[in-house]
């Protein structure tokens, strides 16, 4: 058997103890009785109790401090064939109702023959004092679905279906699964399970499916829209979602564009005409898209009650605060107290934590209970520190909790809304349509709405383009402030970032201010450089911590100067193997303690606790921290994030944590840093264009040092390709009006 090009190998054996089992993930560390002695093994095993007969594959894996390990990329079950076995196996408690004095008079009573009498002949359980007829049956049922589960991955592992993956299917369609799967095994890539196209393809294929079968293009034309939700697109223009379904299906246009018919007759998929151009949505992004219209321009209809004399209150602060507000500015905050939404954008330097500082004055002044809230943990805390007020992450703000279906959802909501008067969202470019239908829904129909954002920057990870589409649609009141104040202007990375947007190359020979360019023809010297000037030259010249201080930002993760290998060159240079230091190898991945990581997903039910006692849940993709201590026998990695503390298990930090020495300019929005690094050397193709450079710039706010080729930075800057998204929110606001 082999997994990846690499052979597996086979051990079996039973279950003679289970040391740690998580049930969120599945992962787990058992005893296995092979042969004479006990094999400690690792992985992800759901359901699994002591006295089952296993036969796992995998690969052996030294740990420093357990030594030899058995790490399971797989594994097939078999009953329990001893009294002794299936005495164990019973008394774990697998079988809900049955303890250990049960489980005895059982195995006393039917001997090997046991588990065969509650499975296919229950009511003789009712011989057993203590059993009556109704839980002998009870009992037959829990086995019975017990033993669908194990059938179940036993079944989808042969396709390489991963065991936490099964759980899911078992979740979604219970003891029918196989059932489910043999009749149309593209319900395993639905929504909710997201198992690979190639796998469901596979197991189709094993029951001889045609190809241009129905069902299976229809499939095909739905996991084409999914998978593009992740490129950012709430929808695409139905040519091109014809001719990639197509492809991928090896089928010809006619029976794409029959299965798409289809699917939007079925209210799947909806076909939407935007002038000249038919766009097809998954339904829920159509809902949502329409929802965010249809809000939006009722909140311009039923605005709150203007507040007056904004003029008298405006110079009332300049003059007790000795400060002059531009016109722009002032325009601003006007529209803020006399209207309901406002939109306000801007790049740095031009007053827009001043503006929106006068805004939440005037408007706490007023009598109004205003919110304060962004998208990460990062970017809360900036706005905290720079309005003085608390804010709070959206997601902490709507309070996240979960469904049936283990999906996250929000407890702030139309039948229980924010009790606020206004809402100031900052970093609206991060935000995506989900998000933003989220925050309306739990908005009073009274409330102001204050958009802050930058229209430069890169859009959201999530599929949508509000700030964008809500600016494009000329429909809310927007001020955009483009005049850099005189303090600003001393600054070589604000006039730098400005000169960026407007299509202009930064001044490069300069080397008195805070922005330097560094010429460098070779990657590798270009990444030696930049691990100097990490490790030892920053630090030295300026006291910036090369931990806290000071990151390295990349256009993207491969190559010499991506994030993969400058990584590693940054870790050895800034945290080295030390005596007492402890570190683990999860998945291919280094952790050691010191070592500065991000989260690279969300986690809305992962706990964390302050120092203060309180705690709560809930980590976000690009949260940073540092581990602090790798805890070995407890398979834990404690993690400090901002003023949290966060404790992964091995499981999570595998696929949740990564080093974040560099990370990629798209992960840093919302994040600024004292000082930034940005190699601009041959950068991918698809990865050399001006937002993506004018993002990476404006996260500095002391220095700024670009390493790499004059030639790339001109090339950025000449390629003025916004990221482009397929959206319909321009077009529902359009067409409300």
């Amino acid at each position: 058997m082999e997994e990846q090009g690499k052979a597996l190998l086979e051990l079996s054996g039973s279950v003679e103890h289970v040391i740690y089992h998580n049930d969120k993930n599945q992962y787990t560390v058992l005893e296995l009785a092979a042969g004479e002695g006990l094999v400690t093994v690792v992985g992800a095993f759901p359901f699994v109790s002591e006295g089952e007969e296993l036969r796992i594959y995998g690969t052996w894996q030294s740990h420093p401090s357990f030594g030899d390990q058995f790490k399971a990329e797989t594994f097939e079950r078999a009953r329990p064939a001893t009294t002794a076995a299936m005495l164990k196996y019973l008394a774990s408690g697998t079988v809900k109702g049955v303890g250990p004095a049960l489980a005895r008079r059982i195995i006393d009573t039917f001997g090997d023959k046991a588990l065969e009498v509650m499975e296919k002949d229950p009511e003789r359980l009712a011989q057993i004092k203590g059993i009556t007829p109704e839980k002998a049956k009870a009992l037959g049922e829990e086995l019975k679905r017990v033993y669908g589960i194990r059938e179940l991955m036993m079944f989808l592992g042969a396709y390489g279906v991963r065991p936490e993956e099964t759980v899911l299917v078992w979740k979604q369609f219970g003891e029918a699964s196989i059932a489910c799967i043999q009749e149309d095994p593209y319900c395993l890539c639905g929504e909710g399970l997201d198992i690979s196209f190639d796998i469901a393809d596979a197991i189709a294929e094993s029951m001889e499916k045609p190809r241009d079968d129905e069902g299976r293009v229809q499939a095909g034309v739905l996991y084409v829209l999914r998978h593009n939700l992740n490129n950012g697109h709430t929808c695409l223009p139905a040519d091109k979602l014809e001719k990639a379904a197509a492809q991928l299906l090896s089928v010809d246009l006619e029976a794409v564009q029959d299965a798409l018919y289809t699917l939007c007759q079925g209210f799947h998929t909806v076909w939407e005409e935007f002038g000249e151009r038919a766009y097809v949505f998954l339904q829920k992004q159509h809902a949502g898209e329409s929802y965010i219209a249809a809000r939006m321009r009722a909140m311009l209809s039923m605005s709150p009650h203007a507040i007056s004399g904004a003029e008298e209150k405006i110079a009332a602060i300049e003059s007790a605060d000795g400060i002059r507000y531009a016109d722009k500015q002032k325009e601003a905050i006007r529209a803020a107290l006399e209207q309901g939404i406002l939109i306000l954008t801007g790049g740095p330097g031009t007053g827009k934590t001043t503006t929106l500082n006068a805004i939440i004055r005037l408007l706490k002044e007023a009598g109004e209970r205003v919110f304060l809230a962004a998208p990460t943990g990062r970017a809360a805390k900036r706005m905290s520190e720079l309005t003085g007020e608390e804010a709070k992450t959206l997601h902490r703000m709507l309070q996240v909790d979960w469904d049936e279906h283990d999906e996250p959802v929000f407890t702030r909501n139309e039948r229980n809304p924010l009790e606020c008067d206004c809402l100031v969202i900052d970093e609206l470019s991060m935000v995506d349509s989900y998000l933003f239908e989220s925050v309306l829904r739990a908005l009073p129909f009274s409330c102001r709405l204050i958009l802050v954002g930058d229209a430069d920057q890169l859009p959201s990870v999530g599929a949508g383009n509000v700030l964008g589409d809500l600016m494009a649609s000329g429909l809310f009141p927007t001020v955009q402030l483009k005049e850099i104040f005189r303090q600003s202007m001393e600054s070589l990375i604000v006039l730098s970032a400005h000169r960026i947007v407007e299509g202009k190359l930064p001044e490069l020979r300069r080397h008195d201010s805070d922005f330097f360019f560094l010429p460098q023809e070779e990657p590798a010297k270009a990444a030696q450089l930049m691990v100097s000037l990490c490790g030892v030259r920053l630090p030295r010249s300026y006291g910036f911590s090369s931990l806290s201080d000071i990151q390295v930002l990349c256009p993207g993760r491969k190559g010499e100067l991506g994030t993969v290998e400058l990584n590693k060159l940054l870790r050895e240079a800034i945290n080295p193997p030390a005596k007492g230091k402890r570190e683990v190898k999860l998945n291919g991945s280094l952790f050691r303690e010191g070592d500065k990581v991000m989260q690279v997903r969300n986690n809305y039910d992962l706990p964390w606790t302050r120092e203060d006692g309180t705690s709560g849940q809930g980590i976000f993709n690009g949260d940073m921290g540092v581990i602090t201590e790798i805890d070995r026998p407890g398979g834990a990695i404690h993690v400090h994030i901002d003023d949290k503390d966060v404790l992964y298990d091995f499981e999570h930090a595998s696929t949740e944590l990564e080093p974040a020495y560099a990370v990629t300019i798209h992960k840093s929005q919302g994040n600024e840093f004292p000082a930034v690094v940005i190699p601009v050397l041959r950068p991918p193709f698809q990865l050399c264009y001006r937002n993506l450079l004018y993002t990476g710039v404006t996260r500095a706010k002391q220095l700024l040092i670009l390493v790499g080729q004059r030639s790339v930075i001109s090339a950025m800057i000449e390629n003025d390709r916004k990221t482009r998204r397929y959206t319909g929110l321009k077009w529902f606001l359009q067409r409300e009006e």
